[in-house]
């Protein structure tokens, strides 16, 4: 049986997506948007923003936010200052999902240059960290809250050559699991995803001879965030998720679901 989230599965919630101009992101933005949350779109194109700007609200959805983000070069300082615009807008977040990541190249470890390194360490883990951190008072304040990082299958299990990419990956599955423990018995509940072989910039970066055509779109993993956000998913954390689970097959009474 396929989940099929109701119209108003996120009616009144704030969720913020970062990454937002392209791929997943803006799948789940758009989907957000579709059932009845106030979107805050987070990422570096503000052209590109707009645009999903533009199309949730031509779609009879709430009016979004934007906030660019350089992900690269934002401080723990300017994340604290977005959650302040977050606070005085909105007084609270109810969903947190991190979508953004860089991916500049396959390479053997002798052959990482270690700026580009700490770039991509910067962008996959440090700056989720820093952004949840600050957002972690906003999302108490929700009556029950979902935070899912995306992650990938080689941050569960390296892999030759995917070098920065893959550990940054593997920080990030740890900071959910350290995060879902800290956070146990609250109203925030904490997973990963694996959105598996998916058409998107970063999979064409990544095998750019592939044909593309044989891969899923990002939509094809908006059943299974939104459950992840919503009320549905309620109880469900500390999962490492993959493209393909059906946990809405599956009874959610005490303990959660296995995930991953």
């Amino acid at each position: 049986m396929s989940y099929a989230p109701s119209p108003d599965l996120l009616k009144d919630r704030v969720i913020l997506v970062t990454g937002a101009s392209d791929g997943i992101g803006r799948a789940v933005a758009l989907a957000a948007g579709a059932r009845g949350a106030t979107v805050v779109l987070l990422g570096r194109t503000l052209a590109k923003l707009e645009a999903v700007y533009d199309a949730i609200e031509g779609a009879g959805g709430a009016q979004p936010a934007i906030f660019p983000v350089d992900f690269e070069g934002a401080t723990a300082y300017d994340y604290a200052l977005l959650a302040e615009r977050l606070d005085a807008t909105f007084g609270r977040v109810d969903g947190l999902v991190h979508c953004a990541a860089s991916f500049p190249y396959l390479s053997r470890i002798d052959d990482w240059d270690t700026d580009t390194w700490g770039k991509v360490l910067q962008v996959n883990l440090s700056a989720p960290f820093m952004l949840t951190q600050a957002c972690l008072p906003l999302l108490r304040r929700a009556p029950e809250a979902a935070v899912l990082f995306l992650s990938d299958a080689v941050g569960r299990h390296g892999r030759a050559y995917w070098g920065a990419y893959a550990v940054s990956k593997a920080g990030l599955e740890s900071l959910a699991q350290v995060l879902a423990d800290e956070l146990d018995a609250t109203n925030i509940r904490v997973n990963t995803l694996d959105p598996g072989p998916t058409r998107t910039t970063l999979r064409r970066q990544a095998y750019p001879a592939e044909d593309p055509a044989p891969l899923k779109g990002p939509e094809a993993l908006v059943p299974l965030v939104l459950w992840l956000l919503g009320p549905d998913g309620r109880g469900a954390t500390g999962g490492a998720w993959t493209y393909g689970d059906d946990p809405w097959d599956l009874p959610l009474e005490g303990e959660p679901p296995a995930a991953g």
